[in-house]
């Protein structure tokens, strides 16, 4: 009976192992990035919301097809909106639809967050920028930044911060060989 016990044991803890590992690689699949959001605006701030996409914005997604670099977010009567989110439409899309690469995305979120995301960007200095989309159990998610903008002075730090860091890298580097 304890042989029994301690096998169905590793048992549960191998699955526990194999379920947890499954969740990190699905949070880790990112579809793109708005490296420019970082350089720009002091990220005070981060939300997740879900995406109201069309079928050939998600496939367009899958073949990772998008750009957010342009893209920002406004609130209009209480809802979300990512506005300059660039998906770019395959060749093979249907003939009954018109792409439209530029389209405004609804952005799903719960009407507390909402409402707490409007008091803080009716504060002197504060916007909302999408940061990153993301797959989180097979749908898009858009991690949204509340954020403030950098001054240059702040631009130029973080540079020469960023020049530093691959100095030291390089240092390194060369040391080990």
């Amino acid at each position: 009976m304890a042989t029994k016990e301690a096998s169905s044991s590793k048992k549960s803890a191998a699955a526990s192992s194999g379920k947890t590992s499954a969740k990190a690689a699905a949070a880790a699949v990112r579809i793109a990035d708005n490296k420019k959001a970082t350089f720009n605006y002091q990220i005070e701030e981060r939300f997740e919301a879900g995406m109201v996409l069309e079928g050939w914005e998600v496939k367009s997604v899958r073949e990772g097809k998008v750009q957010l670099t342009d893209g920002y977010v406004v609130i209009r009567n209480g809802e979300l909106f990512l506005i300059g989110c660039q998906i770019n439409p395959l060749g093979t899309a249907s003939t009954h639809v018109r792409p439209d690469a530029v389209r405004t995305k609804k952005l799903l979120m719960h009407k507390d967050e909402i409402r707490r995301l409007i008091g803080k960007v009716e504060q002197k200095g504060f916007t909302l920028v999408p940061l990153n989309m993301h797959w989180k159990a097979g749908k898009v998610k858009c991690e949204i930044g509340l954020a403030k903008g950098k001054g240059e002075h702040d631009k130029r730090n973080t540079i020469k911060d960023r020049e530093g860091k691959r100095e030291v890298e390089r240092v390194m580097k060369s040391r080990n060989r």
